[in-house]
């Protein structure tokens, strides 16, 4: 850990200078206790780094809270192992495409499983209980649940080292949650602007708790983090049914153990004496023997830990590899057979669209790792079989 400056603290060994700056940036802010903790994945960011935890007093910031509210991932421990798998993996692959609707923007055609109804109606009730309409932000929102999107997010098939099938994914709230976050994040610049702040980057711009605007914000993220952590079930039922149909079992394969965590998301919290709004953007809950789930990139190795408690992490740890090549760089740096080589063993869709996702455009995942030791005890090492991700 590098104490950076008396509100910044850092556990990232790999840290660019932009990245550092934002950090240091977001840690001037006034109502920030007692320190911002920057997780081993850092990296640059909207407004605040991604891989941040922010704790803040009586103000949120929705940038620090991220635009993918809910984010996140969830695991399935399947009663099943390697050696029993059919060899053909493309089939379950291809099959895990047509169940789950992949790339940004893409929807159901309509509503025909009963676990999805369900879960559209427990959203429904809240969202009137909570007194807004979800389609005033996005339209689509119900033909939305169950569905990927683009950029790091995934569908997993990989095995542990006793040779035990986990089922993997990391996705969030959709279209509905980034039009939810673009909104507030609008309001809190203009309420700054009209109260006169002087922000050091507009993206820091927040809410004051006990005003009505606050209180919207909270509400209605907190909806969208159901939202994501629904979605994340969702898919995680339609990949366990095509699972289990690929192995050739007439019922569902059981589930031994499951996990489901958020990584953009804001809650209250007691640290260091205080009850602060706890802001992690890029980081998963860590406390003292909590699960949690921390992936690598495409054709890296994922982990399943367990919380250390970290008092001074502020009870965080990473939530992935974290970005070293921004997307376009990494374009233009990498090759398709880079790519190629980089999945061999893994079945995966061979094509250039996920030349921005290539191992090498991450930051190593086990110095990642390393960096996190006083933050999590790993459990389990995960390494794919089976990749999918939309364009």
């Amino acid at each position: 850990m590098e104490q950076i400056t008396p509100t910044l603290m850092s556990w990232a060994s790999i840290l660019e200078e932009d990245t550092r700056a934002q950090a240091v940036t977001t840690a001037t802010m006034p109502f920030i206790h007692p320190h911002v903790a920057l997780m081993p994945d850092a990296h640059l960011g909207l407004g605040a780094t991604v891989g941040s935890v922010i704790p803040t007093l009586g103000a949120v910031m929705p940038a620090a809270v991220g635009v993918d509210i809910g984010c996140g991932m969830i695991a399935v421990r399947a009663a099943w192992t390697t050696d029993r798998l059919p060899a053909d993996r493309r089939a379950l692959r291809e099959a895990i495409e047509r169940a789950v609707p992949l790339s940004a923007g893409a929807a159901n055609r309509d509503v025909s499983r009963d676990h999805t109804r369900a879960r559209l109606d427990d959203l429904a009730a809240r969202a009137e209980a909570a007194g807004f309409d979800p389609a005033r932000y996005a339209g689509r929102w119900e033909l939305q649940l169950g569905t990927l999107g683009s950029g790091n997010h995934f569908i997993e098939v990989t095995a542990d080292e006793r040779h035990r099938v986990w089922l993997f994914l990391h996705s969030g709230s959709r279209g509905v949650g980034n039009k939810i976050a673009q909104r507030h994040i609008a309001v809190a610049r203009r309420q700054c602007e009209q109260a006169g702040v002087d922000l050091p980057h507009r993206d820091l711009a927040y809410l004051t708790e006990g005003t009505r605007e606050f209180d919207r914000y909270i509400t209605e993220m907190q909806w969208a983090q159901h939202y994501a952590l629904l979605n994340r079930e969702e898919m995680m039922d339609r990949v366990v049914a095509e699972f289990s149909a690929w192995v050739g079992e007439p019922e569902p394969v059981e589930r031994l153990e499951s996990i489901n965590c958020h990584h953009n998301y804001t809650e209250p919290e007691e640290h260091f004496g205080r009850q602060v709004w706890l802001s992690r953007k890029g980081a998963i809950n860590a406390e003292e023997g909590r699960p949690g789930l921390i992936p690598g990139s495409m054709g890296t190795a994922s982990y399943v830990v367990v919380g250390r408690g970290n008092a001074d992490a502020l009870h965080s740890a990473p939530h992935g590899a974290g970005r070293e090549y921004s997307r376009t760089r990494a374009r233009k740096t990498f090759t398709r057979e880079q790519l190629r080589e980089a999945m061999a063993g893994i079945e995966y869709r061979d094509t250039d669209a996920f030349l921005d996702e290539i191992p090498a455009a991450y930051k190593p995942i086990d110095r990642v790792m390393e960096d996190a030791a006083d933050l999590v005890r790993v459990r389990h090492v995960l390494r794919q079989l089976v990749n999918v991700k939309g364009d």
